[in-house]
């Protein structure tokens, strides 16, 4: 691809997303996911690291919601650490799988998600993820305001509750 950005996005839709609480996503692998082939010939499973990838996605856009909802500016949230990982069982290509995040606490630069995946109503993954913002300010505005609008588009395009409202300056 020349010229343009390549962005991983491991979801395909927000279902429900309540600010300053709660997020649900989901995401079908297709058997067609280039990391199928070496992940494993002849037992292809979704990699542990791209569910948690997945899961920090959401927990992303919960929490660039939550704070342009509650103080006026978008962060750009930035997985830091996690803690607790547990993987329960592989997801196979086709599985639907559902992703969730929760706030356990939110600050002015970080914040702390509780995150689960569920395939089937199982569980088949979760952690606690600590996410950092704005811990790199942009120094030029029109970059800033740039990425800010790709987060906005990037949020609207997953949730269609999406608040029309999110492309206008809030505060």
């Amino acid at each position: 691809m020349s010229g343009g950005i390549v962005r991983w996005l491991w979801l395909d839709g927000i279902d429900e997303l309540k600010a300053g609480e709660s997020a649900i996503g989901h995401k079908v692998f297709s058997a067609e996911e280039s990391f199928f082939r070496d992940h494993f010939p002849g037992f292809p499973v979704v990699p542990g690291v791209i569910l948690l990838e997945a899961m920090a996605q959401l927990s992303g856009k919960l929490i660039g919601y939550t704070v342009r909802m509650e103080r006026g500016d978008w962060p750009f949230p930035i997985l830091s650490m996690a803690e607790k990982v547990k993987f329960r069982r592989f997801v196979r290509p086709e599985e639907r799988v559902e992703f969730s995040t929760s706030i356990i606490s939110i600050r002015d630069e970080s914040a702390l998600m509780k995150v689960r995946a569920k395939v089937d109503g199982r569980v088949v993954a979760q952690a606690e993820e600590t996410f950092v913002f704005n811990a790199v300010k942009l120094k030029d505005a029109e970059e800033s305001a740039r990425i800010e609008q790709l987060e906005r588009e990037a949020l609207a395009s997953l949730w269609k509750e999406c608040p029309d409202n999110i492309q206008e300056d809030l505060v």
